[in-house]
């Protein structure tokens, strides 16, 4: 990419930046939050898999909202000619088709059925719609994604369809984005994007997680930043901020997934450290309000998060999506208030 066009994309952004703000200065605005909870996925009674949770954060969005700064919406499902753009035949043919061998659905942790297969296409459907409307608005929500553990060739914990390989490889392909960046802060590292895009230069894959968490063969991911068992605000905080650096820095990307997970928590009980809730809190802040200040468009999506009692990750979760209102929308956001 020469210099020039670099320039050139850089002035466009910041360009796109201050229409942002004057949209904002102008006319009430609110964020646009996709959610497809009512898609249910259905589960063997003791599963430890918190599928409630989604229902519960959509219920808490809608009342913390109040209908001033969160615009719900339903999203269409994923087609398998998207899909197909990160997923291989045979393995779209194995899920869809009810095939997945009972190995591949302990790699998965779920059982097959009906309700996984449109759950899933609903998932991934909720974060391309986020990513399109982020390019419209500056930012946008999925309730769900963050499905990062899906592979081109096969699933697994608790991952069916890569949604942000699926929604990031769409825009690439149709032209509305050159170069993607996704940040990755749930505990667990995104293996199977980095393994998606390891080859890819059009897509900067960054990810904080924990060393001696899940997966326990890690991928190479552009940059890894693993943190060790017992790491609490200050440390991770400063390994957050070298990564957002990183994924912002020249060129700015068109589009950054930040995938918001809420189990870097220390009452988490499938991560290892030990980030309070106020540094969870300050690590959203931190990454959204870097983005808007630089005019790049983020599309944020939950991730994972398993403590107990499920409130307590639905109140991580529900931060992250105030503090996308607060960054794209603060006029809105005071007048419901």
């Amino acid at each position: 990419m020469s210099q020039r066009f670099s320039a050139h994309r850089r002035e466009a952004v910041v360009g796109r930046s201050q229409r942002w703000h004057l949209d904002i200065l102008n006319s009430p605005s609110r964020v646009k939050i996709f959610y497809s909870d009512h898609f249910v996925l259905p589960l063997p009674p003791g599963h430890r898999f918190p599928m409630k949770k989604y229902r519960l954060l959509r219920e808490a969005v809608s009342v913390a909202g109040r209908g001033e700064w969160a615009e719900l919406e339903v999203p269409e499902a994923v087609d398998d000619r998207t899909l197909l753009r990160v997923h291989t035949p045979e393995y779209l043919d194995a899920v869809t088709s009810g095939r997945l061998s009972a190995q591949d659905q302990r790699a998965i942790g779920f059982p097959w059925s009906p309700g996984l297969v449109e759950r899933s296409r609903r998932s991934v459907g909720g974060t391309l719609s986020a990513a399109r409307a982020a390019l419209e608005d500056g930012a946008a929500a999925n309730l769900a994604g963050g499905t990062h553990h899906a592979f081109a060739d096969r699933g697994q914990g608790f991952c069916v369809f890569n949604d942000v390989a699926v929604a990031a490889r769409d825009h690439l392909e149709r032209g509305s984005a050159a170069h993607l960046a996704v940040l990755d802060l749930d505990v667990h590292q995104g293996n199977g994007t980095a393994a998606i895009f390891h080859s890819d230069p059009r897509v900067f894959t960054a990810s904080v997680h924990g060393e001696r968490n899940f997966p326990f063969r890690k991928e190479e991911s552009d940059l890894d930043l693993p943190l060790p068992d017992g790491t609490e605000d200050e440390p991770y905080l400063e390994a957050v901020g070298q990564a957002l650096e990183a994924t912002l820095a020249r060129p700015l990307p068109d589009l950054l997934f930040y995938v918001a997970g809420a189990d870097p928590y220390r009452g988490d009980r499938l991560g290892r450290l030990r980030v309070s809730r106020e540094g969870l809190a300050h690590r959203d802040r931190s990454v959204l309000e870097a983005c808007w200040n630089r005019g790049v468009p983020v599309a944020v999506v939950m991730g994972g998060g398993y403590a107990e009692p499920v409130g307590k990750t639905v109140g991580i979760h529900l931060h992250t999506v105030e503090s996308t209102a607060r960054t794209l929308v603060p006029r809105s956001w005071d007048q419901s208030k």
